[in-house]
């Protein structure tokens, strides 16, 4: 272990290479750990390029934690439309609402309090304590994994339990407890701006020379991975049914994906099937029987819409119906020019749009 005054040579050069570097922020200009944290969430599956207006947005409806406690679900995830990964959004609300009824409002200021609200894991928890109180705790997200991985050439793979282990290891030995927050942040932004996957410009790395890594020879195959993510493929029709003014929306639950958000009405098929196979279904009969004579126009044919661990193989029709059955009836009844006020994953947004144009 490293003694308080021993020099800690890798972090002073990732942080005077930042105080250059670094881009101005607005969750950089901030000591409160709320905004912090809603920054850090938005940004686990967002560019910072894309994060940003929906940061702006966000943190105007929702500037503290009671807003976001005391606002419904629903309108928290309308708000968190089109950044996907909605689970998150829920986590937001339910640990928002934790902290007003534990802490009355007042965000945690200890890394193991913040450890215990809803969504918030080690590297969100060591993110807002090191930033927000300089706490010494290493944040270690996938830029820091690459930095160090690179750095120590880890031959350890960086998603095993021994992986995990190591880079935590490393990522302690490396930051100085006394400019924890500062340290983290640069070699995040290091990560993120300069030693980016592929291409990295070793040449005018401020650590080429200590980066075991670049010497041999082969700096891109660090950081070792050994488990490859495995996709499904999952075939979705959707059906924008009107009937006289009305139109038909469905509300996600269960643990599948889009929980909370709404729909139009769907069937899932295993395999690929057009109008004919759909029309063989029992799906279909139950979502279309006793509404007259259903008159159907494709809207969209074979979108394919990838999230992170499946393929979505989507068709959309629109369908005019004479009366309305039971299924529809037990749907969330809406206007073609109400229907923006609900929260919709971003393949239906699309799918909207499309309908729009016709």
């Amino acid at each position: 272990m490293k003694q308080k005054n021993e020099r800690y040579p890798e972090s002073e050069r990732i942080r005077a290479w930042y105080r250059i570097n670094k881009r101005d922020l607005p969750w950089r200009n901030t000591s409160d750990p709320y905004r912090i944290w809603i920054s850090e969430v938005i940004l686990q599956q967002t560019r910072v390029a894309q994060g940003l207006d929906y940061y702006y947005r966000f943190i105007e409806r929702f500037p503290d934690v009671r807003s976001l406690a005391d606002a419904s679900q629903e309108e928290v995830l309308k708000y968190w439309q089109g950044l996907g990964y909605y689970s998150r959004a829920r986590n937001l609300h339910e640990a928002a609402q934790d902290i007003r009824q534990r802490y009355d409002g007042v965000f945690p200021s200890s890394y193991e309090a913040i450890r215990t609200l809803k969504g918030i894991g080690e590297y969100t928890a060591a993110a807002i304590a090191s930033f927000t109180w300089n706490l010494p705790y290493p944040a270690i997200d996938g830029n820091v994994i690459r930095v160090l991985g690179r750095l120590f050439a880890v031959q350890t793979p960086a998603d095993s339990g021994k992986g995990i282990r190591e880079y935590r290891r490393l990522a302690t030995l490396v930051m100085p407890p006394r400019h924890a927050g500062e340290h983290n942040q640069a070699l995040m932004e290091f990560g993120a701006l300069h030693c980016i996957p592929r291409n990295p410009d070793c040449t005018s790395c401020p650590m080429v020379e200590q980066c075991a890594g670049y010497a041999s020879g082969d700096p891109h195959r660090f950081p070792v991975k050994q488990h490859k993510t495995k996709t499904r493929d999952r075939f979705f029709h959707y059906f924008f049914i009107k009937h006289n003014t009305n139109t038909y929306l469905h509300q996600r639950n269960g643990s599948d994906i889009w929980k909370g958000l709404f729909e139009l009405p769907m069937i899932e098929t295993e395999m690929p099937a057009d109008l004919n196979v759909l029309q063989e279904t029992s799906a279909f009969g139950k979502l279309f029987q006793k509404t007259g004579r259903p008159e159907f126009t494709l809207v969209a044919d074979e979108i394919r819409h990838v999230l992170s661990h499946q393929t979505l193989h989507v068709t959309c029709y629109m369908v005019e119906v004479q009366q309305e059955n039971a299924a529809l009836k037990k749907m969330v009844r809406t206007s073609r020019e109400a229907i923006d006020a609900y929260p919709f994953p971003k393949l239906i947004v699309n799918l909207l749009s499309k309908i729009e144009e016709k």
